[in-house]
């Protein structure tokens, strides 16, 4: 019994020592350091800031996006924190509740259900602000697929929630953003069809706009242009040629979770039900992400986005979680990336949502 209770306060002891590393880490962000870099900025500014993050020697590495400029990136952040359902960052340390010791040290979603075929997907919102709505139609797919033991292994449409789901009471703006809670609820009520990308075509409701600047799989798209995107329709029907009249096609849920700021909450419900949406802050040095674990270090704050989780990990001892984003399988670290874990970094863990579906 006595070596059961050192070994347990060994490893208490450990954590505790993890959680100060995080800590001071966060704390060494620099928010004086704020160069000049407003919508239409110039190479010298840019490069200057990716400079700034690269000479912190920090845990991750700041560069150019070849594929997607800067300005590109930022037609596709939220920028109504009311609209998307935003809650404020909560400065409190975080506690460590006795759960967080029997976490695995790692985890990710495509390793432990390979055979479902969404789980390891990206994909590319173009000139949207449809983050929202992909990170909420990926992770219900997700969910179906790994709750129904793969009976279920399908891709359900972000087309119908960000078209569909609009207006006043509903999810919000379309390609203007909306609200990652409101979209599981919809997922809850009205259910939603299959659809896959722009590019894939797959099911009812594929995604309508294209990407843009950019070749994938032997197709080159014309130049992004300087606007956001306009809201598709809202279709009462499935594609032409799709054979599954739409009101059959549909997929719903059974309970939709707000999850508290806790991130041993947060890990175990991934690791019971699968991949679920987070929304953070995006700050400037953000859009220079390439590769390691964000931490914000500098710029302003220019909008929200929504992203999948799909596991955690601890790099050096820092620990990190791991997110599918929506910018292209070229962005960051094959279309995914890492994120401090443990310090509600950009309000990331204030702001996750779940549910569970309903199956069939």
């Amino acid at each position: 019994m006595l070596d059961l209770m050192m070994q347990l306060i060994r490893r208490a002891l450990n954590y505790s020592k993890k959680c100060l590393k995080v800590a001071f880490v966060a704390e060494q962000k620099n928010y004086d350091f704020l160069p000049i870099i407003g919508d239409a900025v110039g190479t010298t500014s840019e490069q200057e800031l990716i400079d700034y993050v690269n000479s912190q020697n920090t845990f991750w590495k700041a560069g150019k996006f070849s594929q997607k400029s800067r300005n590109d990136m930022l037609k596709t952040l939220m920028k109504d924190p009311e609209v998307i359902g935003f809650q404020k960052m909560n400065n409190q340390k975080t506690k460590i509740f006795p759960s967080q010791l029997d976490m695995p040290p790692s985890f990710d979603a495509r390793e432990t259900w390979p055979k479902c075929v969404s789980i390891p997907l990206i994909n590319d919102i173009s000139e949207c602000q449809s983050s929202w709505a992909f990170a909420a139609a990926e992770s219900m797919s997700d969910r179906h697929c790994i709750n129904s033991s793969g009976a279920t292994n399908t891709i359900l449409s972000a087309q119908e929630l960000l078209s569909c789901c609009t207006g006043v009471l509903a999810c919000g703006k379309g390609c203007e953003g909306g609200n990652q809670f409101e979209a599981w609820q919809y997922w809850k009520k009205h259910g939603l069809p299959t659809g896959g990308s722009y590019a894939s075509q797959f099911g009812c409701k594929p995604y309508s706009i294209a990407p843009c600047g950019k070749t994938v799989d032997n197709v080159t798209y014309p130049a992004c242009s300087n606007i956001t995107a306009a809201t598709p329709l809202c279709e009462k029907k499935c594609r032409d040629g799709y054979p599954v009249e739409l009101n059959k096609d549909r997929h719903y849920g059974v309970s939709v979770n707000q999850l508290d700021n806790r991130p041993a909450e947060i890990q175990n419900d991934l690791m019971l039900h699968g991949p679920l949406q987070m929304t953070f802050e995006v700050y400037d040095d953000f859009l220079q992400y390439t590769t390691g674990i964000y931490v914000h270090l500098a710029g302003d704050k220019r909008g929200h986005l929504s992203a999948r989780l799909l596991g955690w990990g601890q790099y050096e001892g820092v620990p990190y979680w791991l997110l599918a984003n929506s910018w292209g399988k070229q962005w960051g670290e094959n279309g995914t990336f890492r994120v401090l874990r443990g310090v509600n970094e950009c309000g990331i863990e204030a702001n996750c949502v779940s549910g569970l579906p309903k199956l069939e």
